[in-house]
């Protein structure tokens, strides 16, 4: 039994101490009992492991080499090199990726992954590699699976077969990209025939949903209302909406009030979106955020995520979430002292609450002892600083361990 003291808890302020025994969390409190082994933490920050609720593990790294770049920056044109070059893709390549962004995200204390896998692929490679892996790894990282159609429901011939034996394959969401559709009304029909498909398979729905600049991209509001009729709108999530950041407030009002009603989810990449969004404008110039502030105001659960690693529609990247944190918050100016005390939520309990994954998160008695340890001593300390994962556990057993960076040499002005 491990026992770690002088713990700073992240949202449990009246307790500095926890007992880890047979991978659980045993006791959280103070002045708890003996155990085998003490770590002493100093009075560092602990709090459950990071979550990245929108990651596309099949591509990363397939932006890197000579002739990958996306010259113009837009996501049209990442959707195009993608088509044109996933034609020789192999379950190998796929693997290989994905463990490669996985170790990435691992590294820099992410737990929770929930990544979309194109399914416009009449192979199924991806899906069928990440499949696999989800498995082989579950006892390091909670992988959950996307349907995703890439090319689109209708725009690519088969897809709607495609996503069904896909789920029949075991994906635990299906997918959507409603804009990249070539009607708004296929759009819409693609939305109605994927929430139907969610419902029948018993899966959550997590659709790319108006990632543009197009006030008139409405999609969301297609799916928030069928999500509604069908009461399924806490097992939805819209990711980018990226439009409901240039719609007149009228109308986002009008919206705000829906979307309290269904408890419908959202996702923003803060990173990506900004790379993506406003190439088409001269000033000013927009930078692809959704309304972050006003739906969290609203009482909807709002996550972050990374998106991309190095692949045709993102050139950066490493997985490291405090990165995605600092970016959304600034972007959103969620930046005010009570904001940012609350902001870790971002990048941690809210990406569990869309995911589902309540039961196996959190620091709580009788739940799996999986959290990181950050080398600060409080939330804004670790988001000013954007501290390191120095711990990071997982059902009770150390997935790495590290000491705070030290200099070889100190810096030392004083000195004549």
């Amino acid at each position: 039994m491990k026992k770690f003291i002088n713990a700073n808890i992240y949202g449990n302020p009246g307790s500095n101490e926890f007992l880890v025994e047979n991978g659980l969390f045993k006791e959280v409190g103070n002045n708890l009992g003996i155990a085998d082994e003490v770590i002493d933490l100093q009075g560092r920050l602990v709090l459950p492991p990071y979550v990245d609720p929108h990651l596309h593990l099949d591509y990363i790294f397939s932006g890197l080499g000579e002739g990958n770049a996306n010259v113009s920056g837009t996501l049209f044109e990442g959707i195009q090199r993608w088509s044109d070059n996933k034609k020789s893709l192999t379950e190998e390549m796929v693997r290989e990726r994905a463990i490669k962004g996985i170790q990435k995200e691992l590294s820099k204390g992410v737990q929770f992954i929930r990544t979309h896998v194109d399914i416009t692929d009449p192979n199924l490679t991806g899906m069928k590699a990440l499949i696999k892996l989800r498995e082989e790894l579950k006892d390091i990282v909670t992988l959950q699976i996307v349907a995703f159609p890439q090319e689109g429901f209708f725009r690519y011939k088969g897809a709607e077969q495609l996503m069904e034996d896909a789920l029949e394959m075991g994906a635990d969401v299906v997918g959507g990209i409603p804009h990249f559709e070539i009607s708004y009304e296929q759009g819409v029909e693609s939305l109605r025939r994927i929430v139907n498909m969610a419902i029948k398979y018993n899966v959550m729905i997590d659709i790319h949903c108006d990632e543009n600049d197009d006030p008139n991209s409405r999609f969301l509001e297609v799916l928030n209302a069928l999500v509604m009729e069908k009461d399924y709108g806490e097992y939805t999530t819209a990711s980018h909406t990226c439009s409901f950041g240039s719609v007149d407030n009228s109308y986002a009002n009008k919206m705000l009030g829906l979307f309290k009603e269904s408890k419908i989810n959202f996702i923003s990449c803060p990173t990506e979106n900004a790379h993506l969004q406003g190439r088409g404008d001269s000033y000013p110039k927009r930078r692809g955020l959704t309304r972050v502030k006003e739906l969290l105001a609203n009482g909807n659960n709002v996550a972050f995520a990374q998106d991309s690693i190095a692949d045709y529609w993102y050139p950066l990247g490493n997985g490291n979430m405090m990165n995605i944190l600092d970016n959304g918050i600034h972007l959103a100016h969620y930046t005010h002292v009570d904001e940012i005390n609350k902001a870790l939520d971002l990048i941690t309990y809210h990406g569990a609450n869309l995911m589902r994954v309540n039961d196996e998160y959190g620091i709580e008695v009788g739940k799996p002892a999986n959290f990181i340890v950050l080398d600060a001593q409080d939330p804004y300390e670790a988001i000013r600083e954007r501290a390191e994962v120095l711990l990071s556990m997982r059902n009770g057993k150390y997935l790495f361990k590290r000491e705070p960076r030290k200099n070889e040499i100190e810096i030392d002005f004083l000195k004549q």
